[in-house]
């Protein structure tokens, strides 16, 4: 009964989505005031109805309801309860539910704390967002309906994909669809800008919040695959570029551009339609994204769904939207004439080209990504494009980009000189410093070593500069006083910016100094790794709870002190038949441990491979820090206060008060 009371909600929330998407829109266009009022509670109840029938859904997982289709294919009674609840979207029907549950819930923030919104533009904001729900609640409906009974329940289910039962891929879903479907936000209002045909700094101001939550949330999200990808899949790696791994970092790419770019409309109301633009793109990318995760075309070890004909209904949502959202642009680009002027050394400059490092940064990795299924379709011609392809190709746009961001922080607004230089020449001075000893302390390694550390100390002391140069002149102790009354944005900006030199360190130091190690060994037998010995002292078979593991005891020694014991494995899940690795790590702050116990040989012992991985940690440890930044800044006031100022300067029609 529940489960028919959630499928009947959902039907609901269709309905409630099309009234939303129709009656606000006309009451815009025809300023009638009770049709616009129409648009926040049908917002809210929207919400509420999607939210009881993703409950119901999540019922029948944690109570192993295998008369529902779906339970049968992605659950188990001996599942553990995190992943039973987790299995709701592990698949692609109710990644999907909760998608469009992700998606009401940005439309009811945007009803309940837009107040300070011009009527027009919150009508035709949620209307705009109603509409991408109606795309998407006809797509589950039609061809995805997570609530199909089976006929004849069986005993027991299929059990859930064993790569997804990992805390991890547990998490790792939510965020990043907090993220692909936050910057329908950002969407939503660019169209509605489009329809107003007016884009100034308050738009601007409006709009920096949602990107920057979506770009927080996809931030977050995209540290957990890479963190689950480095534990679990047994290889050591922490990214592949894989293509649902670029459909995660091509919006992220064009979302931080973005947020770049709104900071000019704000401040100085240029960029307009570049900005409009990235808008559209950002959200454009997300619908790529889940396209390539779920149509089939691409190849990946953790694509959802196989169905080419489902891909192709994602294919037309993108189309009408992205198409749409593009022709609409075309027609109100030449009324978006920029008002501010700079000169070419400026922070808008470094804001332009920062820009413009981003989005074709994100060009490259979206033709590597789908040159392969256009090499097929064209030439038909099998192509493979791998890491090397992407490390040649994106790693110079990063290096720029690293360059940039202290000085074009540091430069002032319309105007800058060269004199603004002598705050970063010692951070220079000290990055070229930290470059040089390492490169003379490594011996027959590559320059990447030393570059990335280059690049870390720079991009993190260039961001401590950034803030103290806003404290102004006067004693040490007067200046950090003030450096504490900053604006929360400051500190997120500083936050985000040093975390990532701390990645960008971390990648360049792990890739330039990592120590593999392969080797058979036998019980009590022995293997030395650089400063490390290994013994492996035991492998024995253990039950999980839905798994049968071989599991390893292995002793670590450091210059012959003892460090600890991992414990690898190597499991195989009965119901789904299919094996999984875990890697045994001693993580530490400088370096990991990283051990993988491999099949049994023929002529006796195990292989082992082993691995000194230094300064892992730091590239999640910098992402959590970029993340960090993101929530300090959504915690700035002016966020809040800008906008209910400028609304009693611009009346409900929405033409600027002179």
């Amino acid at each position: 009964m529940i489960v028919e009371l959630g499928h009947f909600a959902l039907i609901a929330a269709f309905a409630v989505a099309i009234v939303q998407m129709i009656v606000p829109m006309i009451g815009a266009w025809q300023r009638w005031t009770g049709w616009m009022a129409v648009a926040s509670p049908a917002a809210t109840v929207q919400v509420l109805l999607v939210a009881f029938s993703f409950a119901a859904l999540t019922y029948a997982f944690v109570t192993s309801d295998f008369s529902l289709r779906l339970v049968t294919l992605n659950s188990h009674t001996d599942k553990p309860m995190l992943y039973k609840v987790s299995g709701v979207w592990g698949n692609h029907e109710g990644s999907l539910l909760l998608w469009v549950l992700i998606l009401a819930l940005f439309g009811a923030a945007a009803a309940w704390f837009g107040g300070q919104l011009p009527d027009t533009l919150r009508a035709r904001v949620l209307a705009v967002q109603a509409s991408v729900g109606v795309a998407f609640y006809a797509f589950i409906l039609f061809t995805s309906n997570p609530f199909t009974r089976l006929e004849i329940p069986p005993f027991n289910g299929q059990d859930l994909n064993p790569l997804l039962q990992d805390p991890g891929l547990a998490f790792h879903p939510p965020f990043l669809y907090l993220g692909y479907v936050g910057l329908s936000m950002a969407f939503s209002f660019a169209v509605a800008a489009l329809i107003e045909g007016r884009v100034d700094a308050a738009w601007g101001r409006w709009v920096r919040p949602w990107t920057l939550a979506a770009w927080l949330f996809l931030t977050i999200g995209i540290a957990l695959g890479s963190w689950w990808a480095y534990y679990e899949l047994g290889w050591g790696g922490f990214w592949f570029w894989d293509p649902v791994e670029n459909a995660s970092f091509m919006p992220w790419l064009i979302a931080a551009a973005l947020l770049h770019s709104a900071i000019v409309v704000e401040k100085r109301e240029a960029l307009k339609s570049w900005t409009i633009l990235l808008a559209i793109l950002a959200f454009g990318f997300s619908l790529v994204g889940t396209f390539i995760v779920r149509s089939g075309v691409l190849t990946s070890v953790h694509a959802f769904a196989n169905d080419p004909e489902r891909g192709v209904y994602i294919l037309a949502i993108l189309g009408v939207f992205t198409g749409g959202a593009l022709l609409l642009y075309a027609i109100r680009a030449p009324q978006m004439q920029a008002k501010g002027v700079f000169g070419v050394v400026s922070r808008e400059s470094a804001l332009v080209a920062n820009n413009l490092l981003l989005a074709v940064s994100c060009f490259v990795v979206f033709v590597g990504t789908i040159w392969p299924l256009v090499a097929e379709m064209m030439f038909d011609r099998k192509l493979s494009v791998g890491p090397p392809f992407f490390n040649a190709a994106f790693t110079p746009f990063v290096i720029a980009l690293a360059l940039l961001l202290p000085i074009g922080s540091i430069l002032p607004w319309k105007r800058g000189s060269s004199r603004v230089m002598r705050a970063v020449w010692p951070v220079a001075l000290l990055s070229v410093a930290v470059a040089g000893l390492i490169w003379a302390m490594q011996t027959g390694r590559s320059l990447g070593g030393p570059l990335g550390a280059a690049l870390g100390v720079w991009l993190v002391a260039g961001a401590t500069v950034d803030l103290m140069t806003r404290t102004g002149r006067g004693d040490l102790r007067g200046r950090l006083g003030r450096l504490t009354r900053l604006p929360r944005a400051d500190w997120g900006k500083a936050l985000a910016h040093g975390g990532l030199g701390i990645t960008i360190f971390g990648v360049a130091g792990l890739t330039a100094w990592q120590q593999e190690g392969i080797q058979v060994l036998d019980i009590d037998q022995s293997m030395t790794l650089g400063r490390y010995e290994i013994v492996l002292e035991d492998v024995q078979r253990i039950q999980g709870p839905n798994y049968i593991a071989t599991q390893a005891r292995m002793h670590v020694y450091e210059d012959g002190r003892d460090i600890g014991v991992l414990l690898p494995e190597k499991r195989v899940y009965p119901v789904a038949q299919m094996p999984t690795t875990e890697a045994g790590i001693d993580n530490g702050f400088f370096r990991d441990v990283y051990a993988v116990i491999g099949d049994p040989q023929q002529g006796g012992g195990y292989a082992v491979r082993v691995y000194i991985k230094p300064f892992a940690n730091w590239i999640w440890g910098g992402a959590i820090i970029m993340a960090l930044g993101g929530i300090v800044s959504l915690t700035d006031r002016r966020y809040r206060v800008a906008a209910g100022a400028r609304r009693d300067a611009v009346p409900s029609g929405g033409v600027p008060a002179e």
